[in-house]
C-alpha cells in the first residue's frame, strides 16, 4: 500500500513538472484559470485567441488593434529550452487572419481570412483557408470553398481525424451566427450542415472548438456577453448534456477555446471593453469531463 502511494504521488508530481517543461512555464494552472504568456501582446493591441501545434513545439497567436479593424497571426517556437521572439505567422498576409487551427496530425493548418478567394460569386468577407505540410514545409494556403456557404462570413475552423471541420459561419452583417460542420470527401468539402446542439438552444454560437475523436465540443453562447459551452457527443450524429463551463472559467466574456492534445488544458480568451482586461488564459480541464460524465 505505501509502495502503490508513493507511486501515485510520484507519478502526480512528475505530470506537473511534464506540464511545465512541455509548455516552458514556471506554473501550470489547477481549476482555477491563470493568464499564459500576457508578455507577448505589444502594447495597445488585444489577443484574441491563443494555440499549439499538436507537438507543442509552436505557439500562434492573433492580436489586433483595439478597433477590431486589423487581426494578425504571431508564432513563437520552442528553440535550445526557451521560446524564440515573436515572429508572424507564415501564412499571415496584408489582409485579415484569425482564428487558425491545426489538424489532429499537425500536417494542415486551418484558418479564416479576409484575403480575396477571386472567384466570381463569392462574397469578399471571412472565408477559411488551408495549408499542407510537405517535406517539413508549408505550402501556399489554398481557399476552402464550402458551396452553401459562399455568400456567408464563415470563420473559425476547427479538425477531426476524419478530416471534418467545425466552424462558425454568418450573414454578412454577423446575424444570425451559428456552428456549421462540413465533411471532406476526396480532398472537398461538402455542404455545411449544422450539428444537432439541443434544439432549444436558439442562441447565437460561435468560435468552435472540436476534439479529434469528434466526442465533445466547446462553443461560445452569444447573449449579453459569451459564454463557454461544453457538449458531448451522443454516439448517434446528436449531441447530450450541453452545459456552461464552470463559473471559474466563465467569469466576463469567454470565446476562441483550444484544448491540448491530451485532453488537461483548456485555452480561452477572456475580455470585457477594458484593453487591460483581455488575456489568453489555461485551465486544467480534467475536472470538467468528469463532472459533465456524470451529471444527466
Amino acid at each position: 500500500m505505501i509502495i502503490l502511494l508513493t507511486t501515485l504521488l510520484m507519478s502526480c508530481e512528475n505530470g506537473v513538472e511534464n506540464s511545465e517543461m512541455d509548455f516552458l512555464v514556471n506554473k501550470a494552472p489547477d481549476i482555477h484559470p491563470i493568464e499564459f504568456m500576457q508578455g507577448l501582446v505589444p502594447r495597445n493591441k488585444l489577443i484574441h485567441k491563443g494555440m499549439f501545434s499538436p507537438s507543442l513545439e509552436e505557439y500562434y497567436y492573433t492580436v489586433s488593434d483595439i478597433n477590431f479593424e486589423h487581426f494578425d497571426v504571431y508564432e513563437i517556437h520552442k528553440a535550445m529550452g526557451k521560446w524564440s521572439k515573436p515572429r508572424k505567422a507564415f501564412f499571415n498576409s496584408a489582409y485579415n487572419e484569425h482564428g487558425m487551427s491545426f489538424s489532429p496530425d499537425g500536417n494542415s493548418l486551418y484558418f479564416s481570412s479576409t484575403r480575396p478567394v477571386n472567384i466570381e460569386g463569392i462574397a469578399p468577407t471571412w472565408h477559411i483557408w488551408k495549408s499542407e505540410k510537405s517535406n517539413g514545409k508549408w505550402d501556399e494556403p489554398e481557399f476552402v470553398d464550402i458551396p452553401n456557404l459562399r455568400n456567408k462570413l464563415v470563420s473559425h475552423p476547427s479538425a477531426t481525424d476524419s478530416g471534418t471541420i467545425y466552424f462558425h459561419a454568418s450573414n454578412l452583417d454577423y446575424s444570425e451566427m451559428d456552428i456549421y460542420y462540413s465533411k471532406q470527401v476526396n480532398g472537398k468539402f461538402d455542404n455545411a450542415e449544422k450539428p444537432k446542439i439541443l434544439e432549444s438552444h436558439k442562441v447565437g454560437k460561435a468560435t468552435p472548438y472540436i476534439s479529434p475523436k469528434e466526442d465533445y465540443l466547446i462553443f461560445a453562447s452569444i447573449g449579453d456577453h459569451l459564454d463557454l459551452l461544453i457538449s458531448f457527443s451522443d454516439g448517434n450524429g446528436g449531441w447530450k448534456n450541453t452545459r456552461k463551463l464552470s463559473d471559474k472559467i466563465n467569469h466576463l466574456s469567454q470565446g476562441n477555446p483550444y484544448v491540448t492534445p491530451n485532453n488537461k488544458f483548456l485555452f480561452f480568451t477572456t475580455g470585457t471593453h477594458s484593453v487591460n482586461d483581455w488575456s489568453v488564459k489555461w485551465v486544467n480541464i480534467e475536472a470538467e469531463f468528469v463532472n459533465f460524465h456524470t451529471k444527466p
